[in-house]
């Protein structure tokens, strides 16, 4: 007899009641040992419980924790159960230190905003003033600057962002505002025996100005050029001149050795170590007369030393550069006669070493790079460069290949040496890489070779008098000497001076590169 089948819905009802009769044992039980797993769980974190003072650091979720640990009733999931297991003391992770950010766009606005802490930012900040060092003499754009019939700017520097003090042939000392062109005259002073200055020496000029470290007192010619002259900053009042038993002729550079000690070098073959007392300038003292105008001490050299004379040129003994080494306290000189002299500075003046230059001929400019100690000489048609440590004299020229018009200014910022030549062009050299920037490459898929990065300074203003008419033909324009140029890094900017080469023609150049 065949089966008769029972309908699916009618076994599914039959069997539910035993279902979940065997449901409710077994959650039942489930629920009894969670509780037990809970409560031992619990137990152990309050004997493993650490003091108060060094409370354990919450991890994970605290809602799972905080289920974990109430009453087993509750009938929490497995993972609150091991959870709980797992709150007993717990191990401080690890700090992470912040990736820091090397992004151009996060360190200017670090810069923007005073960003705390500014050790991060060292290393990127390292990297971009490197990389603006190398491409910004490519990104500079000229701005010539009107200085009305000033004759030959001999040297300038920046007092702060937009005014730079210069000097002369004519012996003038002027403040330019490179944003507005204003022009503001400095008086200079003069030597207590007025009678003294012979009128030859008016056509010298101010050769030298310099600051000292601190940037409050300034250094450069009086009205004598013999004598050496101190002005407060940013006031630019009158402090003391150098006017006795000092030099016998023109003063050609200056270089401050601390912010109150001074060396200039003379035409006159010496070198005289100048020291400033703080009272001069400290307040402490009235430096004025009873009409309002300012009066200044009149001072002496702390020591004064002679330039050797050589057998080759015992004439022509001038000295004409200098530049000090603050690490090794030491201040290299230059002489017209072809040799450079390394003196210790302390109290006095101790001459270390003289020796005689490969390139002799106009040597005229002199700087220092701390890093890698070098000097570098500037001559009619070579740079020098000069490595004295460990009291060896290495010497390695480099031609400047201007055509032997010269070189009449340099200056080092990191490794990158700034070359102002006679012919109107400013050079930029790499000490590290051993050559001259070149201009980036053209885009244009044809190799081409890569040019020397040259930058052409504009006509400037050259007067056309009898001079120029008589015995210059009346040629209309002169490459312009660059004897002097300084960079204001922070706002990277340029300025360069000069003027035309012969002595005979009256003119300058000034410009503003940024």
């Amino acid at each position: 007899m065949p089966r008769r089948r029972v309908p699916a819905a009618t076994m599914a009802n039959s069997g539910a009641p035993l279902r979940r009769s065997r449901r409710r044992t077994t959650a039942a039980a489930t629920a009894a040992s969670r509780a037990a797993v809970a409560a031992a769980a619990a137990a152990r974190a309050v004997t493993r419980r650490p003091p108060p003072t060094s409370a354990p650091q919450q991890t994970g979720s605290r809602k799972r924790n905080a289920a974990a640990m109430e009453a087993g009733g509750e009938g929490s999931s497995s993972q609150g159960a091991a959870a709980a297991d797992r709150s007993g003391p717990q191990l401080s992770k690890k700090q992470r230190r912040p990736t820091p950010r090397r992004s151009l766009v996060h360190y200017l606005k670090g810069r923007e905003v005073g960003v705390r802490g500014g050790a991060g930012l060292q290393g990127i900040e390292g990297e971009l003033r490197g990389y603006a060092v190398h491409r910004l003499p490519e990104l500079l754009r000229e701005r010539e600057l009107a200085l009305g019939t000033f004759n030959k700017v001999f040297a300038s520097q920046w007092l702060n962002a937009r005014q730079v003090v210069c000097g002369t042939k004519c012996n003038t000392l002027f403040v330019v505002d490179v944003h507005s062109g204003q022009i503001t005259r400095i008086p200079l002073m003069r030597d207590r025996e007025p009678g003294s200055i012979r009128r030859a020496h008016r056509g010298c000029g101010i050769h030298a100005i310099q600051l000292n470290p601190s940037k409050t007192l300034l250094a450069t010619g009086g009205e004598n050029p013999n004598s050496l002259a101190i002005y407060q900053l940013p006031t630019l009042d009158p402090v003391c001149l150098g006017d006795r038993q000092g030099h016998k002729d023109w003063i050609f550079t200056i270089a401050w050795m601390s912010d109150t000690v001074a060396v200039s070098g003379s035409r006159d073959g010496t070198v005289a170590l100048w020291r400033v007392d703080p009272d001069m300038f400290n307040g402490s003292i009235a430096w004025h007369s009873d009409a309002g105008l300012p009066v200044y001490a009149h001072i002496r050299p702390r020591d004064m030393e002679a330039i050797p004379r050589s057998n080759t040129n015992p004439g022509n003994r001038k000295v004409r550069a200098l530049a000090f080494s603050n690490q090794n306290q030491e201040l290299g000189a230059l002489s017209l006669d072809g040799f450079f002299h390394l003196w210790k500075v302390q109290n006095n003046l101790t001459r270390q070493l003289s020796f005689r230059l490969p390139y002799c001929r106009e040597n005229v400019c002199l700087t220092y790079c701390h890093e890698p100690a070098l000097f570098a000489v500037g001559s009619q048609s070579h740079i020098s460069f000069l490595d004295l440590r460990q009291g060896q004299q290495n010497i390695w020229p480099l031609c400047s290949r201007e055509g032997g018009t010269g070189v009449r200014s340099l200056s080092f910022y990191h490794h990158i040496l700034t070359v102002g030549t006679g012919h109107g062009s400013l050079l930029f050299y790499d000490i590290r890489a051993q050559k001259f920037l070149e201009e980036s490459a053209n885009r244009s898929s044809l190799p081409e070779p890569r040019r020397k990065l040259k930058l052409t300074c504009g006509r400037g203003w050259l007067n056309h008098d009898d001079m120029w008419v008589n015995y210059f033909g009346g040629v209309a324009e002169f490459p312009n000497a660059l004897y002097t140029h300084c960079y204001n890094w922070p706002e990277m900017k340029l300025f360069v001076a000069g003027g035309p080469l012969p002595s005979g023609l009256h003119g300058h150049y000034a410009g503003l590169w940024s």
